[in-house]
């Protein structure tokens, strides 16, 4: 007499839809990645600095080593913009938040190449624009310990 053998089923789970969902997020990240970098590249000057707590995306004027200015909220914000421009639209968008009841951040993103009295120009025309106060962007030190 001959034994009959059941058929079991496999408890096996097929992986390679998850391999291919997972190369195609690879693909979008590496695609998207690059774009999300906003703004212009500006050499900013090493300090030592707590960090700024932010709520919504500041206002930020960026001065190239050249001394040419650029607003991170312009259309094209790796356009120069002059500096009637800047206090117009900065003026604008201050207003727009005076309205919603939340108070907005003003940052000055200056190179350390770019001559100081351009900065300083940049922080007037701010105030100018009715921003009430004006921070500076630094970037952090490669070495902590250095002053």
């Amino acid at each position: 007499m001959k034994r009959r053998e059941r058929k079991r089923p496999k408890a096996e789970i097929n992986v390679v839809p998850y391999i291919d969902v997972m190369l195609v997020l690879l693909v979008i990240f590496m695609v998207t990645a690059p774009l999300l970098s906003q703004g212009v590249k500006v050499n900013l000057p090493k300090a030592s600095a707590q960090a700024i707590p932010q709520n919504k995306e500041p206002i930020i004027v960026s001065v190239d080593a050249q001394g040419n200015y650029y607003l991170n909220l312009a259309a094209n914000p790796n356009q120069p913009i002059n500096a009637n421009d800047l206090v117009q639209q900065v003026s604008a968008k201050l207003q727009q938040s005076q309205q919603q009841g939340a108070e907005q951040q003003v940052l000055v993103k200056g190179d350390q190449n770019v001559d100081y009295g351009k900065v300083m120009q940049a922080m007037v025309l701010l105030q100018q624009a009715g921003a009430p106060g004006v921070g500076l962007v630094t970037q952090q030190p490669a070495d902590n310990n250095q002053h």
